[in-house]
């Protein structure tokens, strides 16, 4: 399925995608989130071509994780696997099959994932050589203990339909990273397979929200957020408290390194959202620590910090431009989803996610 919001630039390239793959036999549901710029009349010209092809047109707008919710809510009863495609993104032609196949080892697999191509840098690395199904919490203590990242975004990962009927919504919308938590909560009770392939596209570079807060350490607040739920969960009470308390250590340094370059207010808010989905606030005094101690190895090490500086400052200068570009769509913006201060799975046929890597 594929939920789309005014993404008619993309959303052809999507759906021959979808269209394209050597396994045939699925329904794509195109759910138009009330458009405006002629995607919705695209998905009809397409829906009329292909029977396959369900469209599903919204009466009112809703935010970008309900929409998806809804979206997940209309898989058939007959459905054994659910993939999102989103609007911006591309699959290749033997995605569905792959995966298929992938899901076919075991009943106990609850979720699969493959390599994804982000822009032009494969991402999905590190999953062991030559292995295809991993126990769900071996494959939770892999990403705790060592960062290995395979969920991707939604458009990366396939899913058992009876996890997605059976939880309702899918999403928990309360949540600043939900389909990461989502893969998670999957991997309590549920095995995880693994495709040695290249299978997605994910796109850079297109003006939409989620571009503004890829300045703002996304990666290293997702982090800290899985860690602190979920290290008790996977872990023996011994190593989830080091985790945690490294993980604490190492989140709070880049927060540190960040505000020694005094960061404006958006990026605090940003992480302030984020903490909040914890029952935490920023700890200050915590933070002030790592602040003396980042500014006394700037001193001690000039050479370094000069190097940093103009690293920082090309990248500043570029990063600002896209920003005021975001912050434009966002005042003159009359969509919700377009205000919203917040990263998680991709604006609907936006592409960063995810920040969420």
């Amino acid at each position: 399925m594929t939920p789309f919001h005014n993404t008619a630039a993309y959303l052809a390239h999507c759906i021959e995608g979808v269209l394209a793959q050597s396994y045939s036999n699925f329904e794509y549901i195109l759910v138009d989130n009330c458009s405006t710029d002629g995607s919705g009349e695209l998905a009809e010209r397409f829906a009329r071509r292909d029977p396959r092809i369900r469209l599903i047109r919204r009466t009112q707008l809703l935010s970008q994780v309900q929409n998806y919710n809804c979206a997940l809510a209309e898989i058939s009863d007959a459905s054994k696997y659910c993939k999102l495609v989103q609007a911006d993104d591309f699959i290749f032609p033997e995605c569905l099959r792959l995966m298929v196949h992938a899901f076919e080892q075991s009943e106990s697999i609850g979720l699969v994932s493959s390599y994804w191509l982000k822009g032009t840098t494969v991402w999905g690395s590190g999953f062991p050589s030559g292995t295809t199904l991993l126990p769900g919490k071996e494959m939770a203590r892999l990403y705790l203990r060592a960062g290995m990242y395979v969920f991707g975004s939604p458009t990366t990962v396939m899913y058992r339909s009876s996890i997605v009927r059976n939880q309702q919504p899918f999403y928990d919308e309360s949540l600043l990273h939900e389909d990461t938590e989502k893969c998670m909560q999957i991997l309590e009770r549920w095995d995880f397979g693994f495709v040695h392939q290249l299978l997605s596209f994910l796109r850079l570079g297109n003006e939409s929200v989620s571009s503004a807060f890829r300045g703002f350490q996304p990666e290293a607040l997702d982090q800290y957020i899985i860690v602190q739920r979920y290290a008790s969960l996977f872990l023996e009470s011994s190593e989830a408290l080091a985790l945690k308390k490294r993980s604490k250590q190492d989140y709070y340094q880049v927060l540190a390194t960040e505000a020694v370059r005094f960061r404006g207010p958006d990026f605090w808010r940003y992480h302030h959202a984020g903490l909040g989905t914890l029952g935490e606030k920023l700890d200050r005094v915590y933070l002030g620590l790592q602040m003396a101690g980042t500014l006394l190895w700037m001193a001690a090490n000039p050479g370094a910090t000069v190097v940093r500086v103009m690293r920082y400052g090309k990248r500043s200068v570029t990063g600002r431009a896209g920003a005021d570009r975001s912050t434009l769509t966002q005042t003159t913006s009359r969509n919700p989803e377009e205000a919203e201060l917040k990263p998680g799975i991709h604006a609907e046929g936006t592409a960063d996610r995810r920040a969420c890597e």
